[in-house]
């Protein structure tokens, strides 16, 4: 695939950082059940996703740059497809994409967290597809 090996690939699709090839979640980040539920270890390369207790902890201000790139992106979008809205039309909306999309946001965010601390190899990548 063309993305993969970088680093957008890995939190697009939500794969361990270093292999691309482990899933990063326990579930799809909308089953609530598993709510952002992230794996102990990567399942092809043994990678252990947490380097210390709360790790991902800090993803919470990533969370929040996501947030608001989503809400601007709604907002540009109103914009885009002409939408007369008014501010408290604007703001319910912005408000409703926000909740929706709240479990991809934090899925997102963990995924971005991780692979700011991990890198990929491109090596171990290769041991596991042969």
């Amino acid at each position: 695939m063309l993305l993969q090996g970088s680093k957008l690939y890995s939190i697009l699709f939500l794969k361990c950082p270093r292999c691309h090839k482990g899933e990063f979640f326990e579930a799809n980040p909308y089953k609530l059940s598993n709510f952002n539920k992230v794996k102990e270890q990567c399942p092809k390369c043994n990678l252990k996703y947490s380097i210390e207790p709360s790790f991902y902890t800090g993803s919470m201000y990533v969370s929040y740059a996501v947030g608001i790139a989503v809400a601007v992106a709604t907002y540009v979008l109103s914009l885009i497809f002409n939408l007369q809205l008014s501010i408290a039309g604007l703001f319910i909306a912005i408000v409703v994409v926000l909740i929706l999309t709240m479990p991809w946001i934090a899925a997102v965010s963990k995924s971005i967290w991780a692979n700011i601390f991990f890198k990929f190899d491109k090596e171990i990548a290769q041991k596991i597809n042969s």
